[in-house]
């Protein structure tokens, strides 16, 4: 047997040789369904699939019950889709959260449960993906499965690459009933998932994503039952199977267009970018933003402006972020992902970004000049992150003003922006650019965060008469509010708009208010537009329901054209002074608990459990003081004395709240804020700070994200084990009463198509 694939990139080879030695035969051997059939088939799934593999006892195991139970449990906190590792060589190995056994479980419940609700009704959705291992198989069974039981699905013209931004768009604009969408953002190359669009575009709820799981539990019972289960696959040409509507379409390039031209890429922006005499780089990590990203350019007119890193697609994304050390020294294959605000250290303590490093900055600049802008997006084109050329003169100004630098000669420096800094400069200039056309007047104002971005966003937001509501992470709810802000200026256009924020604050939005930007910290942004956003069939939105590059690429392309020599590290101290903002750094400690890249699944697996526990016991120990307080056992007093007494070398005298916040704890300081945050989908602990001292926020974020949770004799006086032991569970009653509160539950009703 030998290995399926090969690279001419020592490191990927590298890659694969420890894939396939550390794969069994048995699964090498699995021939499950054959995607290669381009006909009609059927997979039969059986009781013995179910359970574990025995070599003896059960050769057939796939041990899909335990697959499904780990499923379920992400389905109910996920935010950003069902994710994990995938056996890249190996799609059809059940023993990675992602495999092709799986994605065809969910497609059919998410089919059979559409087909339920909407029978007798055409069905249609879109499907897509970017460029990673196994994504051109997974978006043609889910295809496939999906035309077998009669829904029509949208996919690309011959199936090639769109971003997620430009099908949850078409969800939206052609009104159908979803989408999905396989990607796992910025994660390392060997994750994938499926993110699932419901009919509004917006990534599942919950309680959306329940619904089908209830549905595989339910395939899963009458396997178990019967002894077998039929599922069908049609075959690749079937005609529900639709390439004619995105060809029609431009693959959707066309409407977005139009949809930009309403807002972002106006003339007052475009004129700018038109007239810049520089080139702005586009870091197109994956490779797979290019082929749309530069139509769209190309239609606005300003493609000759642009230059471009990396357009070739590439699973591996180019080795970008890919190490044959890990972080402890020893030799092994180590991914840091495609996020290039990630922060590591090195063996001697010093701190460097391990993705940027692997951009090779110093060689494919050093023809650019100094103040050239590298805007810098992810393989499904969601994110961007801002980073500048200057003069390493600029070093102690930098520094002062809390923006971080990489060295690329003796002579320059790359800046690197924080989504956080970076959204501040887009959010101000385009507040001034509508000023410019005199339109920010003619509605209220306001913004959707996450609680986990910068206070410098609230600060600068009341400075400029800008209502903030602040959600817990992940976009689906920052979709959420757009949502409910929608239902009330469709029964009530004549009245205040007033949602609920995750502080439990009441947010009166005005009459008749736009909504000028929503954002999260990890380089997500998207701008809303004046007049509100209809689809074919009439619905009608403030914005659209996913982050989106393109859209951050245009509005940072006209404010750098604005700015001509000024460098955006001027700009930013700028409006910091401006608008008086105290809370003027922040910091993000991302707190691993194993090795994601580790090519044995059951050590992955065991590492991951072991991980989870860390994990949640720092969470716990946090959370339970907040719902503490919340339920009346605790006041503020008590927890800075259980923190005072934990932390001896921190000070929590000036701790003024500690609050849940839909997904992690908040503690508001007089002059800062550290969130603690568990990851909803890994073994991770996540800590956010920001306030007027950088040094500070980060020794606080670094203290409290990496303690063990261990409790003190202090905290269980004041805690007792029951109540600590079912604060998670209390703690969701309060999210989800958040989420429900007002929202906008309107049934979608499948139109006529005539598309």
């Amino acid at each position: 047997m030998t290995i399926p694939k090969t690279s001419k990139n020592k490191l990927e080879n590298e890659l694969f040789k420890s894939v396939y030695e550390k794969t069994p035969d048995y699964v090498k051997e699995l021939n499950l369904m054959d995607f290669s059939n381009d006909g009609e088939f059927s997979f039969i799934l059986k009781k013995e699939h179910l359970e574990a593999y025995d070599e003896k006892k059960n050769p057939e195991g796939l041990n899909l019950k335990e697959w499904f139970a780990n499923y379920a449990k992400e389905a109910k906190v996920s935010t950003a889709g069902i994710r994990g590792p995938q056996n890249i060589l190996y799609p059809q190995d059940t023993r990675f959260p992602i495999n092709l056994v799986g994605i065809v479980l969910a497609t059919l419940a998410k089919a059979l449960v559409a087909k339920e609700k909407y029978k007798g009704k055409e069905i249609v959705k879109v499907a897509g993906r970017e460029v990673r291992y196994n994504s051109d198989l997974f978006l043609d069974a889910i295809a496939r499965i999906q035309a077998a039981n009669g829904i029509k699905t949208l996919v690309p013209v011959d199936r090639k690459t769109i971003p997620i931004w430009l099908a949850s768009f078409l969800a939206f604009k052609l009104d159908l009933l979803g989408g999905e969408y396989i990607t796992s953002s910025h994660g390392i190359s060997v994750k994938n998932a499926t993110k699932d669009l419901n009919s509004q575009g917006s990534q599942y709820l919950p309680e959306e994503s329940l619904e089908f799981v209830d549905k595989i539990q339910e395939i899963f019972n009458e396997t178990e039952k019967k002894g077998s289960y039929e599922i069908k696959i049609a075959a690749k040409d079937n005609p529900l199977i639709d390439e004619k509507v995105m060809s029609k379409f431009n693959d959707g390039v066309d409407l977005y267009v139009e949809y930009l031209q309403s807002g972002v890429a106006k003339k007052i922006n475009l004129d700018l970018i038109k007239n810049f005499k520089n080139k702005i780089v586009i870091e197109n990590v994956g490779g797979s933003a290019y082929r749309t990203l530069s139509r769209v350019l190309k239609k606005l007119n300003i493609s000759d402006k642009f230059d471009w890193f990396n357009i070739e697609e590439d699973p591996f994304f180019h080795s970008i972020g890919k190490y044959d050390v890990t972080p402890k020294g020893e030799h092994a294959f180590y991914d840091y992902s495609v996020d290039a605000t990630v922060v590591a250290k090195r063996l001697n303590g010093e701190k460097f970004f391990p993705v940027i490093e692997t951009l090779h900055y110093e060689e494919k600049l050093k023809d650019y000049p100094v103040g050239t802008v590298v805007l810098i997006t992810d393989p499904d084109h969601d994110r961007l992150t801002i980073t500048q050329t200057e003069k390493s003169s600029r070093i102690p100004y930098l520094e002062a003003n809390g923006i971080d630098y990489v060295k690329l000669n003796n002579d320059t420096v790359l800046t690197v922006f924080t989504a956080n800094q970076a959204f501040l400069i887009l959010m101000d200039f385009w507040a001034k650019q509508l000023k410019a056309e005199g339109l920010w007047n003619k509605h209220p104002r306001f913004m959707i965060k996450t609680t986990a971005s910068a206070s410098s966003w609230d600060e600068w937001a009341k400075k400029n008469d800008v209502k903030v509501v602040n959600v817990p992470v992940g976009f689906k709810e920052i979709a959420n509010i757009m949502k409910k802000v929608e239902l009330q200026l469709k029964n009530s256009p004549d009245k205040e708009v007033v949602v609920d924020d995750v502080f439990g604050n009441s947010i009166n939005l005005g009459k008749n208010p736009r909504l000028l930007f929503g954002g999260e910290e990890s380089g997500g942004m998207i701008m809303g537009t004046e007049d509100l956003i209809e689809s074919l069939a009439g619905r009608k939105a403030v914005a659209m329901r996913e982050k989106s590059a393109t859209e951050a690429i245009i509005v940072a392309s006209a404010l750098v054209a604005k700015l001509g020599k000024k460098p955006l590290s001027d700009c930013l101290k700028e409006i910091f002074d401006d608008n008086d903002i105290v809370g003027r750094y922040d910091t993000r400690v991302d707190i691993a608990y194993y090795n994601e890249s580790e090519p044995d699944i059951e050590k992955l697996k065991l590492a991951k459990i072991e991980g989870e526990k860390k994990r949640t016991k720092n969470d716990l120990f946090y959370l339970s003081m907040a719902m503490a307080v919340k339920e009346g056992l605790m006041t503020i007093e008590d927890v800075r004395e259980v923190l005072n007494d934990s932390f001896k070398s921190l000070i929590f005298d000036n701790l003024e709240e500690i609050k849940f916040v839909g997904d992690g704890t908040y503690l508001k300081f007089a002059h800062k804020y550290i969130e603690i945050r568990p990851s909803g989908t890994d073994a991770k602990t996540k800590a956010y700070g920001g306030g007027s001292n950088k040094e500070m926020i980060e020794t606080y974020a670094n203290v409290l994200g990496n303690y063990s949770g261990d409790r003190t004799e202090l905290h269980k006086k004041f805690i007792s084990e029951d109540f600590y032991n079912k604060t998670k569970e209390e703690a969701m009653k309060y999210y989800l009463a958040f989420v429900d509160k007002d929202a906008n539950n309107e049934p979608f009703e499948i139109p006529k198509y005539n598309f």
